[in-house]
């Protein structure tokens, strides 16, 4: 059901505008009910409210109604900090504007959205009170040919309004919603067999599968293909029953060790994790970035990054597991940080290399500029799996359904941190 879709799945749109202008009132007319408290009151919005719905035809939705940008309550400016990072993590930004009224909060909306290569649809709102002069509208369809207008509280015009926004929302659409990369589809061909390895510990929901591994299901099905999940201590059994070898054999970076040990040579083979660094980043660039580890001297600091906040199990994999596997491995004192969170700590240029999870709560988007950001920092970034794997010296094997970045792993090196 789209109610049941994970946000991370959803396009991300963003409102944005001063205090007043209506962005919950907009948000109200569009979901056809109150979903946001409004008010006269300046300030009313005080947090970042996210409302999910589905929004023929384009599909499952999160909006996220921000606190205005002109806000000066006691508050504001811890307010308006949470509404800029809403810029991260929005796919589309939607300014909400008054007839004739252009200021410096709405030039920086704009800049923000630039800076991220996002499309901006502007709404004109409360075109009741004031006609909207020819002129200005001009000016602002300068700015972006997506321009609607609309009375949010005249609702016997909602469908009017809707369509129209509706109509700007498919034009800004990035590609990679309208048409994801693959997970797993394309690497297995129609009524092809795939072997998921899914070991079942604690961080797994009671009676559910993880989302990386439900999600992979889904695209083996979807794609005309089928599964075979087993525990990690019954793969090579089930292997051996099977008259056809696997396409493709996907397991939990935890035992990917075990898995390439009892894989034959010509099945390919990979981890889930993988899977999600090409679904929801760049798989070359984080394939480069793991080159660093070799780089890493006493005393160099590592930043392990978790985009979700969950509790911490005794042997966690981001917290216990991959700290003590790189230490192992290097055998050397280094500084291993751990944050949490869909920020980056503000020390970022600090770290040597960014290990991050899998994005699996994370939009491709947000991913993107979280790379960007480690690009601009100077600090080389990879994710979990691909560390794991190359920590525990099967990198290539599992990179074997990728030969893009399998040949950037073998011909790119790393000298003192730096690749070339």
């Amino acid at each position: 059901m789209m109610q049941n879709t994970p946000k991370a799945l959803r396009l991300q749109i963003g409102l944005f505008g001063r205090t007043n202008v209506g962005k919950s009132s907009f948000l109200n007319l569009i979901a056809g009910q109150d979903v946001a408290i409004t008010s006269e009151i300046p300030g009313t919005t005080t947090d970042v409210v996210e409302k999910t719905m589905e929004l023929l035809p384009i599909g499952p939705v999160v909006f996220l109604d921000t606190a205005g940008l002109d806000d000066i309550s006691e508050l504001a400016e811890r307010r308006i900090g949470r509404t800029r990072k809403i810029f991260d993590r929005a796919d589309v930004s939607v300014l909400i504007v008054e007839p004739n009224v252009w200021t410096e909060f709405e030039d920086q909306v704009m800049q923000a959205a630039q800076e991220r290569k996002q499309d901006v649809i502007i709404i004109v709102n409360k075109i009741d009170i004031t006609a909207p002069d020819q002129k200005v509208i001009g000016r602002v369809r300068e700015r972006t040919p997506h321009v609607c207008f609309c009375s949010s509280i005249d609702k016997r015009k909602r469908d009017t309004y809707v369509n129209a926004f509706k109509e700007a929302l498919i034009q800004c659409c990035p590609d990679d919603f309208l048409k994801p990369p693959p997970l797993i589809s394309g690497l297995l061909p129609p009524k092809g067999m795939a072997v998921l390895i899914t070991p079942i510990d604690l961080e797994a929901p009671k009676g559910r599968l993880i989302l990386p591994q439900v999600q992979t299901i889904r695209d083996i099905l979807d794609n005309d293909a089928a599964t075979i999940v087993v525990k990690e201590h019954q793969y090579i059994d089930v292997l051996g029953q099977l008259k056809t070898p696997p396409a493709i054999v996907v397991c939990d970076s935890q035992v990917v060790s075990k898995m390439v040990a009892d894989t034959p040579d010509h099945v390919k083979c990979t981890t889930f994790s993988i899977l999600f660094s090409r679904l929801k980043g760049e798989l070359i660039e984080a394939v480069r970035g793991v080159r660093v580890i070799d780089a890493i001297k006493e005393g160099d600091k590592i930043l392990i990054a978790e985009a979700c906040s969950h509790h911490a199990i005794e042997d966690d994999i981001g917290r216990v597991k991959i700290p003590r596997w790189i230490k192992q491995y290097l055998g050397t004192d280094i500084i291993i940080d751990t944050y949490a969170g869909r920020d980056y700590p503000e020390n970022l240029s600090e770290y040597k290399l960014i290990i991050h999870c899998g994005a699996c709560m994370l939009t491709r988007r947000e991913m993107l500029y979280r790379i960007y950001k480690a690009r601009e920092a100077g600090v080389a970034i990879t994710n979990y799996g691909i560390c794991i794997a190359y920590v525990q010296g099967v990198l290539k094997r599992v990179l074997s359904p990728f030969p893009a970045a399998l040949n950037a792993f073998e011909n790119n090196h790393c000298y003192k941190g730096v690749l070339t």
